[in-house]
């Protein structure tokens, strides 16, 4: 595997509990990736196959974390990650039963494309467009064509921002802005989009 001077850097500043987990996490990782890459994403160490991620890590304060993608909590475990809060190497699952894991969410990579590729989202029902925000489109033919292509979790967010606004001036507010973003084809949280 390809490693990170960002993840040893990681480790190095993690509190003494957490490094020896981290760099067992990270030996298991290496093992079962020989053909990945390590990378920091969210802050956090992760291991990729072809730059998509298929697990990652995290110390905290008092734990840390181990995540596989696409695989889910394994148990009634609390904390981050699929085995819940580690504080001890003792903590971890068995040296196979982490490296099974691995491998299949590698192999989902490999064969689907995505690690999570294949769990099911049901997608939300479309809202209806408030009056005031259909008559602002009215107005504005540019924004309303703008709006009419967008896809429905677009107008969603733009929907919901506007009508869980607790005032009338902040609705008022949120509506023009709304539209002079729409407008300019942006999306809700179109200053995020680069990050």
């Amino acid at each position: 595997m390809k490693s990170d001077p960002r993840v040893d850097a990681y480790i190095a500043k993690a509190a003494p509990f957490a490094q020896p987990i981290l760099a067992r996490i990270r030996e298991l990782a290496h093992a079962a990736l020989p053909e990945g890459e390590e990378g920091i994403k969210w802050g956090m160490p992760h291991f990729m196959l072809g730059g998509k991620n298929v697990a990652g890590m995290s110390a905290f304060k008092a734990h840390c974390a181990f995540v596989v993608h696409g695989e889910g909590r394994q148990g009634a475990k609390e904390g981050m990650g699929a085995y819940g809060k580690i504080a001890a190497l003792d903590d971890l699952p068995p040296r196979e039963e982490m490296i099974a894991s691995i491998v299949a969410a590698a192999e989902r990579v490999a064969t689907q494309g995505s690690a999570t590729a294949g769990t099911k989202r049901t997608p939300k029902p479309e809202l209806p467009v408030p009056d005031d925000l259909a008559a602002a489109l009215e107005e504005r033919p540019a924004a309303k064509a703008v709006f009419t292509e967008f896809a429905p979790s677009h107008r969603r967010d733009y929907i919901e921002w506007i009508t869980e606004a607790k005032r009338e001036a902040t609705r008022a507010s949120r509506l023009a802005q709304a539209v002079e973003w729409i407008a300019e084809g942006k999306r809700r949280n179109w200053k995020y989009e680069n990050c």
